[in-house]
């Protein structure tokens, strides 16, 4: 007669369990496999497996193996192995797992199955949980105290709280839906990955020991890594920053902050020569960036089309071009003409009255031409005088190069001077100029000459010589 082999199983259990031997049901034939490999029961299958061979236990390992192809669904009697201090069942295809009777559980390597949720508030002694990809939705870690490594990757979770695992040295929770994270508590965070969620701010200034740390394809608009000086590696590339300094972490040697919105990145740090990955690509406004040596060999950085390489964030105004105009002398008015790079105001920074081409100038003034970036701004300017005489003598000049009064320059209008000779007060000729020249840049074969008066002798065509000094300032 045909008998049901669960049934069967059944009552050989109440059997022995009246002769007293204490039997563990394990009705996953995989699992029971598993056992009988490792020694730990005997065949044929039954699902059971005598309690006193597994309940010493300290450290099973049951993870998927190819050569024994055995796939556990069910970990049904894992609660029996009461000194179980390290599990590992990882790549199999269990849905739940009841570690609440392992109390002595210290490692547990769970990933790669398909768990929908987790209980591990009965795991005081815990120290590593690898639950990563699964399908867990919620994790409490919040009375697991003595956790040092935590990996949850490529799960559903929205939220997780680390606030009371003060050990945490590993956290790796990529892939996930999470829109926020305290790591304030986690001082002894040495390597932190959290790339690929919703996050959109981030703070890392308590995790002094952080040395390696990804925040890739995320929602950040700021990213303050100032007091991180051990930092090596670092990602944060896919997320909208518009500035990274990273001049106090000298230890960087990988960066890849590429895909942001980028306007200034500062990576004087020191340390630039032994960066081995650096990779700040599509930032489509970013001008310039800030280095150790803007002369140095940057050839395996990308995008290695770049050389906008700087010592300092306030050259960076260099790189915005904007349109450079003569000054300008003249008897009537004069109108502004069409730009390439720039627009015109009254005032310095984009500041006062804007002006447009065509517009008629019948004063004397300064005029700036303004342009700027998403990122940055530059500005020339130039003078017009406007005048009633044939010429014009500057009565004072300013040579420091900034941009103003640099030269002292006699204006004609209506070329009716012949050459202009400078001198010293003693009467040592200095310079001799052409008509409508650049002027006099303050300096004598190659050096800059002292804050003085100096004298000029202007010969017209008609002979007739002007004299007259002006004064040199610095």
């Amino acid at each position: 007669m045909w008998v049901n082999r669960k049934y069967f199983c059944s009552l050989i259990f109440v059997l022995l369990s009246c002769i007293g031997i204490s039997q563990t049901f394990v009705p996953d034939d995989s699992f029971e496999q598993k056992l009988i490999n490792l020694g730990y029961d005997s065949g044929p299958l039954d699902d059971f497996v005598p309690t006193a061979n597994i309940s010493g236990i300290t450290d099973l390992n049951i993870d998927f193996d190819i050569v024994d192809g055995l796939i556990i669904s069910d970990l049904t009697g894992i609660e029996d192995f009461s000194a179980l201090e390290t599990l590992s069942c990882q790549s199999n295809n269990l849905t739940s797992i009841d570690v609440t009777q392992n109390t002595n559980l210290s490692q547990l390597f769970c990933g790669n199955n398909q768990l929908t949720s987790l209980d591990v508030t009965q795991n005081s002694s815990l120290r590593i949980l690898w639950c990563n990809s699964n399908q867990i939705a919620n994790l409490n870690v919040t009375q697991n105290s003595n956790l040092i490594s935590l990996r949850c990757e490529n799960n559903l979770l929205t939220n997780l709280d680390v606030t009371q695992n003060p050990r945490l040295n590993v956290f790796v929770c990529e892939n996930n839906q999470i829109t926020s994270l305290n790591v304030s508590q986690n001082s002894t965070l040495n390597r932190f990955q959290c790339g690929n969620n919703l996050l959109i701010n981030l703070n890392v200034s308590n995790n002094l020991s952080l040395t390696f740390f990804t925040c890739e394809n995320n929602q950040l608009t700021s990213l303050e890594l100032s007091v991180n000086t051990q930092l090596a590696n670092l990602n944060c590339a896919l997320n909208q920053l518009t500035e990274l300094n990273l001049s106090n972490n000298s230890n960087l040697t990988e960066l890849n902050c590429s895909n942001n919105n980028l306007c200034r990145l500062n990576i004087r740090n020191g340390n630039n020569g032994n960066i081995t990955l650096m990779d700040f690509r599509s930032n489509p406004d970013l001008n310039c960036v800030v280095v150790d040596n803007p002369s140095g060999n940057h050839s395996t950085w990308l995008p290695v089309t770049f050389s906008n390489y700087i010592a300092s964030q306030n050259d960076c105004s260099n790189f915005v071009n904007v349109d450079s105009l003569d000054n300008v002398v003249t008897s009537t008015s004069y109108t502004l003409p069409a730009l390439t790079n720039g627009t015109y105001f009254m005032q310095s920074g984009g500041n006062g009255i804007q002006l447009n081409t065509g517009d008629t100038i019948t004063s004397s003034q300064t005029i700036y031409i303004y342009n700027e970036t998403t990122c940055d701004n530059n500005e020339s300017s130039f003078s017009v005088l406007i005048i009633d005489e044939d010429y014009y003598i500057p009565k004072y000049f300013t040579p420091n190069n900034d941009g103003s009064h640099d030269f002292w320059q006699v204006f004609d209008t209506n070329n009716s001077i012949k050459m202009t000779h400078i001198f010293d007060k003693y009467g040592k000729l200095l310079k001799s100029l052409p008509p409508n020249s650049l002027g006099w840049n303050g300096t004598f074969n190659g050096h800059p000459l002292s804050t003085d008066d100096y004298w000029y002798a202007i010969t017209l065509n008609s002979g007739e010589v002007i004299r007259g000094h002006f004064a040199l300032k610095r």
